[in-house]
């Protein structure tokens, strides 16, 4: 018996600020599966992120979570986590790192009630979850930007949802930190009983610890799994001509000339 489908793009087409940013995408990610949506800036990968979310209207297609239309969960959208791509979150403000992932219950505790006991248990068990019970009191402006990244999960997480969607969490990390954050996110994943869906550039990086990609110029250039799916030729209807591509253990690499026409690796994009 096949996995129960979660989300599903049906010939999907979003426009954004009057411009076409998704045409005709069509595929599914089964419950408990690590996706990455994959592609080069101004490829739609947002614009697909927000689309699951409901934040967004297809002109053409449908977009279904859960079964239904994002815009019309209503309670059910308590079961997916958002980590955006540019946190609101003022990392110089009093704030400690347990009072920030509480912050992520709001939508349950409903506004001005006093946080009970079963939110408080599930900040606890949401900091548990990324291992940062140890920095539980610590100022947010003290964390490293992984710390930083992780306790944004954390705070996802405080819902105690089956979904969790990540927007280019790895940003504002340096190369190194990008490559641990990454394997620790497969880490966590494993032990989770949840969907993880995350958006990045970092193609062969994150092709090494996701089941499964979806590679977007726009259009849906190709899905599956890595080792299926990364070839010279989705690479550069993804990239452009000028890719290059080298294999470095199970799943390919590649570098991408910068406007420069130096060669660049996909983190420096």
């Amino acid at each position: 018996m096949s996995a129960e489908i979660v989300i599903e793009c049906l010939q999907l087409s979003v426009a954004y600020q009057d411009k076409l940013a998704l045409e005709d995408v069509t595929f599914s990610i089964h419950r408990n599966e690590f996706w990455g949506i994959l592609g080069p800036n101004g490829s739609g990968k947002t614009t697909l992120l927000k689309s699951m979310l409901g934040l967004l209207t297809p002109v053409q297609g449908t977009i279904r979570v859960f079964g239904v239309a994002p815009q019309k969960l209503g309670p059910l959208r308590d079961r997916i986590g958002y980590v955006p791509q540019h946190s609101q979150i003022d990392f110089n403000f009093p704030l400690q790192v347990h009072e920030m992932v509480l912050l992520g219950r709001c939508r349950k505790m409903g506004l001005g009630r006093r946080a009970s006991g079963e939110d408080i248990e599930a900040v606890e068990k949401a900091l548990e979850r990324v291992e940062m019970q140890h920095l539980a009191h610590r100022q947010i402006g003290r964390l490293s930007g992984g710390e930083r990244q992780r306790a944004l999960i954390a705070r996802a997480l405080a819902l105690e949802p089956e979904i969790l969607l990540l927007d280019e969490p790895t940003a504002a990390l340096d190369v190194s930190a990008t490559e641990g954050f990454y394997e620790w996110l497969h880490h966590m994943h494993s032990q989770l009983h949840m969907t993880l869906v995350l958006v990045s550039h970092d193609v062969g990086v994150v092709s090494q610890y996701v089941n499964a990609i979806a590679c977007l110029n726009k259009k849906l250039v190709a899905h599956g799994r890595p080792t299926d799916v990364l070839n010279q030729e989705s690479l550069e209807q993804m990239y452009g001509c000028d890719v290059m591509l080298f294999q470095h253990g199970k799943v390919p690499h590649m570098v991408v000339p910068s406007p420069a026409h130096h060669h660049e690796s996909p983190h420096q994009e």
